[in-house]
């Protein structure tokens, strides 16, 4: 496939047609660039010798210019027995004039983004429905990579404002998912409503009360980009909501926490080996059915100031688990600046060593995604200074080429963010894509970090090779709900902030070092290497 290029006329700005054919070339095109301020008729003849399939023509002058050179266009193309598909980028003011004459396939006016492009380049159209968007999350990454799925969670204590909200929110084509944020009443009791008690109504998202509002909501979301919507779990009767989520919103992923939601950190009441082996059932009934899979897991362990083995070694269990129950498609995701303290160096070494721990696992049968998102720490009350937090963490997670990022509101630190906050937010977010995107960075390369990284996955691997030798009586420990439970509730698994009683026996003590979290011993001031505070633990557990 051949595409032409050229800014026409007396137009010299060549910049918006050379990177339009620099993102074709990388789509497998073969482009050829004439230049600027090309006459059309010198247009019209490379187009008679070169036989190119697309021709891109730019312009950015005065709009009522570009009037005669689209006129020869037109003219020469109604004449022409097998015309090029037309091409057309410029301002705004000169876009609207183009868009006019029904010629063009795909027009840049400035407010669209390198994703549109490539979607063209591959073969959708951009006025096209659902399908040239793609139905699935996998779909919607391969039409898209290397730019990342955005993803923004969304809802508020209105079933109308949230529903006029998500319409928004799809005819701005700025998110491809949105996370639907039901309020806690619909998370614990919505098959169980007799207990709701009412004063919650609204306590953290939209008061969803029936399967017909899961639908309506999902209604809404067609039009526009057509978002694929995704919910978060419930935290009680978990097999029918998912049930209900698949049915009424085509739940474009779940995501299920391995540890968490139960007595250890007060979102219920269940022991810790029933949740787990519960989520490990639910894992796999979304398995079972081609639902991928996310493990929202690492996170949870950084945001109580664990050190940084720790969610290095929750981001393999999760994957090792994913992976043990049957799901193909698994979302990794990697919260940045998490704990709140780590340097932005130390933080994306740990991030690193994530990643290679969790990308170890795949073969044939298991395709991991990389999901980036900033970490609620980061962010300050004051809006301004937090669009710039907001914009420094994207950086840093490009620099990793995300499948996935999942946007965090600017205004999150102060309020769940309106439709209109969502989508400035998105918007942060691709400005910051657009100029990283392609860019080989290899801040991976820094010494610090690459020592670090290596240090992160030496220290995670003696933790796991532990846990297997301590529990060599089962066939599986990494994937056994009791073993999992035993090594929370003996400390070998801790954060600092879990509190600690006759369940729940850890010892575990962090600072921060030269911007890395480190577990260290409380009365000396020394750092503990693994190794050394798995054996104490192991001493004192008998």
């Amino acid at each position: 496939m051949k595409i032409l290029g050229a800014s026409i006329g007396n137009c010299v700005h060549v910049a918006g047609v050379y990177h339009f054919l620099q993102l074709a070339e990388q789509e497998g095109y073969e482009c050829m660039f004439m230049g600027p301020a090309v006459s059309i008729e010198d247009v019209f003849a490379k187009i008679e010798e070169w036989q190119p399939d697309t021709v891109a023509l730019g312009y950015r002058l005065t709009p009522e210019n570009v009037v005669p050179l689209l006129n020869k266009v037109r003219d020469w193309t109604e004449k022409c027995s097998r015309p090029p598909v037309w091409v057309f980028g410029g301002t705004k003011p000169v876009a609207d004039v183009a868009a006019k004459y029904g010629l063009f396939s795909f027009i840049s006016d400035g407010f669209d983004d390198i994703g549109d492009a490539i979607r063209f380049l591959r073969g959708d159209d951009q006025k096209a429905g659902a399908e040239s968007y793609g139905r699935t999350l996998v779909e919607r990454i391969e039409k898209s990579y290397p730019y990342p799925v955005l993803r923004h969670h969304y809802g508020v204590p209105s079933m109308e404002e949230t529903i006029r909200g998500i319409r928004h929110i799809s005819e701005a084509k700025v998110l491809d998912v949105i996370s639907l944020g039901p309020d806690q009443n619909a998370q614990q009791f919505l098959f169980r409503q007799d207990v709701m008690k009412k004063e919650f109504d609204g306590a953290g998202g939209v008061p969803i009360r029936s399967e017909e509002d899961f639908r309506k909501l999902k209604a809404a979301s067609r039009r526009g980009n057509y978002p694929l919507m995704r919910c978060y779990s419930g935290t009680a009767d978990v097999f029918e909501y998912a049930d209900a989520l698949h049915r009424t919103i085509d739940n474009a992923w779940t995501a299920v926490p391995l540890f968490w939601y139960n007595e250890l950190d007060g979102r219920g009441t269940r022991p810790v080996e029933v949740s787990i082996d519960e989520a490990q059932r639910l894992i796999a009934w979304h398995a079972q059915r081609g639902i991928p899979v996310e493990l929202n897991e690492p996170h949870h362990w950084g945001l109580r100031d664990a050190h940084d083995v720790i969610p290095v070694v929750a981001a393999y269990l999760a994957a090792y688990n994913a992976k043990k129950l049957g799901v193909s498609h698994y979302v990794a995701q990697y919260m940045f600046n998490n704990p709140s303290g780590v340097s932005f160096s130390m933080d994306y070494a740990r991030i690193l060593a994530m990643i290679d721990m969790v990308e170890s696992l795949e073969d044939d049968c298991f395709t991991t995604y990389r999901q980036t998102r900033a970490g609620l720490p980061l962010f300050n009350a004051d809006p301004d200074i937090a669009k710039g937090q907001l914009a420094a963490s994207t950086f840093m997670q490009m620099n990793v080429r995300p499948h996935i990022i999942h946007v965090v509101g600017y205004c999150e630190a102060d309020h769940a963010a309106s439709a209109s906050e969502v989508i400035e937010s998105c918007k942060i977010v691709r400005g910051v894509i657009r100029h990283t995107m392609g860019e080989n960075f290899s801040i991976e390369k820094d010494e610090r970090i690459a020592e670090r990284k290596e240090k992160l996955l030496a220290e995670a691997n003696v933790f796991l090779d532990f846990v297997r030798n301590r529990y060599d009586s089962d066939p599986d420990p990494l994937a056994s709900a009791d073993v999992l439970a035993d090594i929370v509730r003996k400390g070998y698994m801790d954060a600092a902030h879990i509190v600690k009683n006759d369940k729940f026996c850890g010892d575990l003590c962090t600072t921060f070092v030269d911007g890395a979290c480190v577990a260290f011993d409380k009365e000396t001031k020394e750092v503990l290497h693994e190794s050394e505070r798995l054996a104490r633990l192991e001493e004192k557990n008998g």
